[in-house]
């Protein structure tokens, strides 16, 4: 398969792996609404804050949705979108695998962008997802009309679609527009409500799908050339009965197809999204002038009928997406009012002045973008969080403030590959493919002491084994975190334990585990 390469590359795929593993603080006092909502919006660099997500929310990520920097070459207000070509795609491959790593088997990532970088994008793309998992470049009608300004100007933009495992993934049908509904008609006054009609004649040659039909009129008809009727004809003989078959006013037309609306559960999408179905740049100004002023728009946002023909395609209410772009909260917002779970990254202060005060208003029921189409009232709520300072220190030791909890959730990521479902709350961390793992660490057994229970004895052993017996399990082999051991190698072989020293080897096998 073709690659690209660049003179950083090698740097640059290594760049997951190095960045530091953080933690996520709230800010309460930024957040909103009902403070058990899972929703969440992050600020700070979108590479450290996907890598903190990991032990979470590895593999459980339905739709990933992002609207990264163009690189056009010209200054936008709160994004560096001057970026040059090989920095930017040192920018977006690290974050892409992290994205990848999230997404759940049967999810998908949908990444917006224009001429500038799209076909490289797809490159990059097609060896970070495999090529299999392509599903689609879908073509969104981005203007009304050309830009007077330049003699060739865009009307579209690219957003290439791919999914985690494409035998996995599936998407919905979009229901009918109103430009749709208006086709159906009831020239006959069938009592099953209005209908449409389509061709009844399929390309190529069938013998079975070769006979004559004679209409209601005495009018003779065979297919046309090159084409067989749709279906043999004693299916044909049926449809007619149950008056499905249209031969027009007179009883003289070619036959066609009758499909009544009250039996149409939606349409089969496709890559062209005209304006009219998917919204258009001035809406998205429009939209976001009504929520900041027109004297503080946000430079580039996406309407909010563009995110929910995304979301409706790609999810169902309660699945998770996540926009690790935020900008200035069109993703979170419509997710919200879809009923959908969300995280949002921004690096910018407009995670304050843009994003907080939107979903506050969402929050509150603000009715603009889709909130009529989808019956929005308002409610539900978010968090808000900061990338905190790494979790190891420059010598590799973990900082003291450290809750176990949260180690215990790096711990049995780097060790599984997989998000801790649930809060740690005994050093019995759980089992995996038929091995058990514990963890010792700040006074879990209850000991308080200075390194008190953190240090892998017979009788902490003991405690892991009676904890995992509560639990109903009896794992055999054991892997156990630990400051130190104080078991011979005998004793830990014949009791099927691997001991591991915390905080080192929870680093290196972290660095191991984003390096997958």
């Amino acid at each position: 398969m073709p690659t690209l390469t660049w003179l950083t590359r090698e740097a640059d795929i290594a760049a997951a792996s190095r960045a530091p593993w953080r933690l996520l603080e709230e800010a309460p006092g930024l957040s909103a609404g009902d403070p058990e909502a899972p929703n969440m919006i992050i600020q700070g660099d979108n590479l450290e804050a996907l890598k903190a997500l990991l032990p979470f929310y590895a593999g459980r990520v339905k739709c990933v949705y992002i609207d990264p920097p163009y690189n056009t070459r010209s200054a936008f207000a709160h994004y560096e979108d001057s970026l040059e070509h090989t920095r930017w795609i040192a920018m977006m491959w690290p974050r892409l695998e992290l994205l990848r790593d999230l997404l759940a088997e049967d999810g998908s990532i949908w990444v917006q962008l224009d001429d500038n970088e799209a076909h490289y994008l797809k490159v990059i793309m097609d060896e970070i997802f495999a090529r299999r998992n392509f599903v689609a470049n879908v073509v969104w009608q981005k203007r009304t009309s050309p830009d007077a300004r330049l003699p060739l100007g865009d009307a579209q933009d690219h957003i290439m679609v791919y999914a985690k495992e494409s035998k996995e993934v599936g998407f919905n049908k979009l229901p009918l527009s109103q430009k749709q509904i208006k086709n159906y008609k009831n020239p006959d006054n069938d009592p099953r409500g209005p209908w449409a009609s389509s061709d009844y004649s399929a390309q190529g040659y069938r013998p079975h799908q070769m006979y004559t039909i004679t209409t209601p009129a005495g009018v003779q008809r065979t297919p046309p050339p090159g084409m067989c009727w749709k279906n043999v004809e004693e299916v044909f003989l049926g449809l007619v009965s149950d008056n499905r078959i249209w031969f027009g006013k007179d009883g003289r037309g070619v036959p066609r197809r009758k499909t009544f609306l009250s039996e149409r559960e939606g349409i089969s999408a496709w890559t062209w999204w005209e304006n009219d179905d998917a919204g258009h740049n001035q809406e998205a100004k429009k939209e976001i002038n009504q929520i900041f002023g027109s004297d503080n728009p946000f430079d580039t946002p996406k309407p909010e009928r563009l995110l929910q023909r995304i979301l409706h395609l790609a999810t169902n209410p309660g699945d998770l997406v996540l926009d690790s772009f935020l900008g200035s909260g069109t993703t979170a917002a419509v997710a919200h009012k879809m009923g959908r779970r969300w995280i949002g990254v921004e690096m910018g202060a407009h995670a304050e002045t843009h994003c907080v005060p939107r979903m506050e208003k969402v929050i509150e029921g603000e009715g603009g973008g889709i909130s009529r189409a989808v019956g929005w009232r308002g409610g539900g709520g978010f968090r808000f969080h900061r990338l905190g300072p790494p979790a190891f220190d420059e010598a590799g030791r973990i900082r003291p403030d450290i809750r176990f909890p949260v180690l215990a959730a790096h711990v049995w990521f780097a060790e599984t590959g997989r998000p801790r479902r649930g809060r740690a709350s005994s050093p019995f961390l759980g089992v995996h493919e038929g091995r058990g793992y514990a963890l010792l660490y700040n006074g879990v057994l209850g000991d308080r002491r200075a390194n008190g229970g953190n240090v892998l004895t017979r009788a902490t052993l003991g405690a892991i084994r009676a904890e995992a017996a509560r639990s109903g399990e009896a794992p055999r082999p054991l892997v156990v975190y630990g400051e130190g051991s104080r078991l011979p190698k005998a004793t830990l072989d014949r009791e099927g334990v691997s001991f591991r020293q915390t905080p080192y080897e929870a680093l290196a096998r972290g660095r191991e585990g984003n390096s997958r």
